[in-house]
């Protein structure tokens, strides 16, 4: 499903109800009080109740006779919908969420660059390259470095000319990002040489080579996350 793109009073509507909903602040299976919700957000019911059609369509809340507007259990919520992850982390990044989106990486990214060694293409190897320069150019600047990383994870992606595959951007995509603003917002390692190997195996054709690398990457962003957790922890 297609990211939420709302402005205005519609689109900030949508935005706490669903922050609130995905914190627990109103919690699975609360009947909503529109009547109390249009008078504290300020709100037509007619804006709410089209807000209220737009967490509908993720699964997060639903409406019937009798019973009124209510929250959906969170089994029925479409996690993998990239507004749902990014509402999560809207109140900062959940350690608990951080270490799924590792498991998730550490399923997929893998074998993507196994299947990137044997497709890929001369526009892969380019935007793979352009990507590894923009980290470069990004020294320093934590937005342009998060800007690169999703470049690169995305030109993977695509690298494997499996479209079910590159639609795990949408996935992945806002979570990766929240990560490496945590990441890059301190102090970390280089992160141009774990990319670059994992590129060299893949322009190399070797399949083994590739997955390794990308494991590596990955255990890297590991000890990257854990870095910034200590360094938290020990600032308190």
């Amino acid at each position: 499903m297609a990211n939420y793109a709302g402005r205005g009073v519609h689109g900030q509507t949508v935005e706490v109800l669903a922050r609130r909903i995905l914190a627990g602040e109103i919690a699975e299976g609360e009947t909503l009080n529109l009547g109390a919700l249009q008078e504290e957000l300020d709100v037509s019911l007619t804006a709410l109740r089209e807000a209220l059609k737009v967490l509908s369509a993720k699964g997060i809340v639903d409406a019937r006779q009798k019973r009124g507007t209510f929250v959906r259990p969170r089994a029925d919520w479409h996690l993998l919908d990239g507004d749902v992850i990014r509402w999560q982390f809207a109140e900062g990044a959940d350690p608990r969420l951080l270490d799924k989106l590792h498991e998730v990486r550490s399923i997929i990214e893998p074998a993507a660059a196994r299947l990137a060694a044997i497709r890929a293409v001369d526009e892969d190897f380019s935007a793979l390259e352009q990507a590894l320069a923009q980290m470069v150019e990004a020294h320093g600047n934590p937005a342009a470095s998060v800007a690169a990383d999703l470049s690169f994870h995305r030109a993977l992606l695509t690298a494997t000319h499996n479209e079910l595959l590159e639609r795990m951007e949408v996935v992945m995509e806002t979570g990766l990002a929240e990560r490496d603003r945590l990441v890059h917002g301190g102090a970390h390692d280089d992160p141009v040489p774990s990319h670059r190997a994992v590129v060299d195996a893949i322009r190399s054709r070797n399949e083994s080579a590739a997955e390794a690398a990308m494991r590596g990457l990955l255990a890297k962003a590991v000890r990257d996350v854990e870095k910034v957790r200590a360094q938290k922890k020990d600032s308190r």
